[in-house]
């Protein structure tokens, strides 16, 4: 643990500088290419002067990044983190090393040029291929391998946005598909120094600073758990239509190389009309939770910016997610709120606050990171007052969603590929059940002294393989199974004579988990249960059609209630096996 919370520290060190540098690669592009001059400043290409020569410039990014992905690595297409889940789930966490390197160079050519994302998804891709790399090149497991990926992409993510909670949750969300002390801790202390590097370049005030709104009564509750349930629905076209615009390029009878540039037609012409749907967009964000975008101006900016967002990602250039959802989810909620302010102004509904539930439900209802999307909302705003309306406005998106969605825009590509993504959590069944609750008490032994004939008697009729070979104290000597005293010629020799596999135990009070570990690594089916007492003698035995067994409580209390509510009929019960 040590070991590992080391190296977690290390990575977040380097993909906290990374994203540093990132970003002033961006601002060094974004300087070139829109306003002609040499400077590493962030800035938005909003301010332009560019008239219609803009549209050339997406379209020159994107035939490099086109380029890159062709002859580089094709793994850089794309937003970030399902290329992430996908190595987690598929490569054991191993990602070529130039993706550390192509990653990066290639989100900030795209975005540097005008594409319509944050900086946030390359920067946490890169983070988590450097995790990876570590992982590689030092000797660790697996599963310590995808922490370490886990703990790089969130610090790519707390050195974006300042948000090292919402950081962490995302990786126990998105990545890590687990909540254990020896993966969390690292993550944890990764997230941590990737925050203290971001506070000494940039400081510690929120990213998106916003004034205090109100705080909000009964009423003004319920509206934001309502519009939190529209953007939800929102989120599931969103997704819908992203996948449908990649279905369409993929149709398109030239090469995918060529895709991002066509894609990059789209970004230049809303440029031309909308300026600020160009780059990262943080600016934007932040106008609307203060309140600054209102009326037509704000219907238009967050309408322009799903436009373009969703027709370059689905052209599969190099970008992230994070940034353009809160822009559109902040945007439709502002203008749902402000429906709401000059419908029904006594409700108590601050736009603001209607902003900021729907940047938030978004993103809940397109990941279903419920947990991230609450946190990084209030982390990224400072704002307390917000929780509440946060909470129930994305439970209410997360359940939408869930209902009308059955993957996400994380794992709606990894699922087309066969994929199934795990998206509950629950502690392990069979870590709650010990083997003293499953075993078989009804223990058939052998003595040592008996004969062949006088053990093939004894176990006449006994459905069981295997039989613990005891001596004259009950002390346990081996094993034999159903075969081996089949396939002996002599019935005359006693037991002992053909004992040449010992007997594996287990004690009583362990768990069924470590007992299916253990049948699994000696690659056997039935285990002699003994007591710490008198770790030698057997008291029951359990076999593997005892751990199957176990799961008919499991099945039984997870079907109860909407047995209830369904009814028990056989039909109900095939339904929601389902």
């Amino acid at each position: 643990m040590l070991l590992l919370t080391s190296l977690a520290i290390a990575v977040a060190a380097a993909a906290g500088l990374i994203a540093q540098g990132l970003t002033r690669l961006i601002g060094l592009i974004t300087n070139l290419c829109f306003y002609g001059r040499l400077s590493t400043s962030f800035t938005s290409p909003a301010g332009n002067h560019l008239g219609a020569w803009v549209i050339a410039i997406p379209i020159g990014g994107a035939l490099i990044v086109g380029v890159m992905a062709r002859y580089g690595s094709r793994a850089i297409r794309g937003h970030g983190i399902p290329e992430a889940m996908e190595m987690v789930l598929l490569h054991r966490s191993k990602i070529p090393a130039r993706i550390t390197l192509l990653k990066p160079i290639s989100a900030a050519i795209s975005i540097g040029t005008g594409g319509p994302f944050g900086a946030e998804g390359p920067i946490i891709a890169t983070g988590g291929a450097l995790g990876s790399l570590v992982g590689q090149l030092v000797r660790v497991t697996t599963d310590e391998r995808k922490t370490l990926l886990a703990a790089g992409a969130a610090a790519g993510m707390t050195a974006t946005f300042g948000s090292p909670v919402s950081a962490v949750l995302l990786a126990v969300e998105l990545l890590l598909f687990e909540y254990r002390a020896r993966s969390l801790i690292p993550v944890v202390m990764a997230c941590c120094v990737a925050a203290a590097v971001r506070i000494a370049f940039v400081g510690a005030l929120p990213v998106f600073a916003m004034p205090t709104p109100s705080v909000p009564g009964a009423a003004a509750m319920a509206c934001y758990v309502a519009l939190g349930a529209t953007v939800g629905l929102a989120s599931v076209g969103v997704t819908k239509v992203v996948y449908w615009i990649e279905d369409g390029f993929e149709r398109l009878p030239i090469h995918w190389m060529w895709w991002p540039a066509l894609g990059a037609v789209v970004v230049g012409v809303v440029g031309l009309v909308s300026p600020h749907t160009l780059g990262v967009g943080y600016d934007n964000i932040e106008h609307i939770v203060s309140g600054e975008i209102a009326g037509e101006a704000l219907l238009a900016l967050f309408l322009w910016k799903w436009l373009s967002w969703t027709v370059s990602l689905g052209s599969g250039t190099s970008g992230g997610t994070l940034a353009p959802l809160f822009t559109i989810g902040g945007g439709l909620g502002a203008t749902l709120g402000g429906v709401l302010v000059a419908l029904a102004p006594g409700l108590g509904v601050d736009v603001k606050l209607a902003a900021l539930v729907g940047m938030a439900a978004m993103f809940a209802g397109a990941s279903r990171a419920l947990l991230t999307s609450v946190v990084f909302a209030f982390e990224t705003t400072r704002q307390p007052v917000g929780l509440l309306p946060l909470l129930g406005g994305c439970a209410a998106a997360y359940f939408v969603s869930s209902l009308l969605m059955e993957n996400t825009i994380m794992t709606e590509k990894l699922a087309r590929r066969g994929t199934r993504v795990p998206t509950d959590y629950s502690a392990d069944f069979l870590d709650r059940l010990l083997v003293r609750d499953a075993g078989s008490r009804a223990l058939v032994t052998l003595s040592a002294a008996a004969t062949i004939a006088q053990a093939r008697a004894a176990i006449a009729g006994i459905p069981h393989q295997g039989f613990p070979v005891i001596d004259s104290s009950g002390q346990l000597t081996g094993v034999v199974t159903r075969r081996d005293l089949d396939q002996e010629p002599d019935a005359g020799r006693i037991l002992s004579d053909i004992v040449t596999r010992a007997a594996l135990t287990i004690f009583e009070d362990a768990t069924l988990r470590e007992a299916a570990d253990l049948m699994t690594s000696e690659d056997v089916g039935r285990l002699a249960v003994t007591t710490r007492g008198a770790p030698n003698v057997p008291v029951a035995v359990i076999t593997r059609s005892d751990l199957i067994a176990a799961h008919a409580r499991r099945l039984d209390e997870t079907h109860t209630i909407e047995e209830n509510l369904l009814g028990r009929s056989s039909t109900a019960r095939t339904h929601l096996q389902q």
